[in-house]
């Protein structure tokens, strides 16, 4: 396990790493569309959100969240705003969540993610059809859906040993 001393430089950095990487995937927007797999895609930085949000990390702002979502709509090409509005709404429901459990428990925070993820893919699909008439492959959406659902638990278990590394 990785120790740092408290006051080194390279602590602080550290420390914003969630930040870094979520600013990171946002600017990045990576597929998999050189490796000609259909349909495999996951959302990333929903993952990143809600772990940082359920576990209330100080460094992870709002904010900055928000701002990641103005960054990713204009990288995608999104009306501006609406990954913002879903940033924010997992964000809310992370907090929900930390607040209302007294014994957190993995399997009871990803099921709880697949709804999240689920309410706010519908709400994206629905504006983004109705009110901006995108043309919009539903399958796109369940893919995302399922992959991201699968990668929650693996991805959590990773950023727990970050934790660990920045509280010890």
């Amino acid at each position: 396990m990785i120790k740092f001393e408290k006051k080194n430089y390279l602590y602080k950095i550290y420390t914003f790493l969630p930040i870094i990487v979520l600013f990171i995937s946002v600017l990045n927007e990576f597929d998999f569309n050189y490796l000609d797999i259909d349909y495999f895609s996951f959302n990333f930085p929903f993952i990143l959100i809600f772990y940082f949000a359920l576990k209330e990390y100080n460094k992870f702002d709002y904010l900055l969240v928000f701002i990641a979502g103005l960054i990713n709509d204009t990288v995608v090409g999104l009306p501006l705003g609406l990954s913002s509005f879903s940033y924010i709404l997992v964000c809310t429901f992370a907090s929900y969540l930390r607040n209302i459990t007294i014994r957190p428990h993995l399997i009871k925070d990803w099921f709880y993610f697949l709804f999240v993820i689920s309410f706010i893919n519908s709400i994206n699909y629905i504006v983004l059809f109705l009110f901006f008439s995108y043309e919009l492959d539903i399958m796109y959406y369940v893919i995302n859906n399922l992959f991201t659902f699968l990668f929650y638990v693996p991805l959590s278990l990773l950023l727990n040993y970050y934790l660990k590394a920045i509280n010890d």
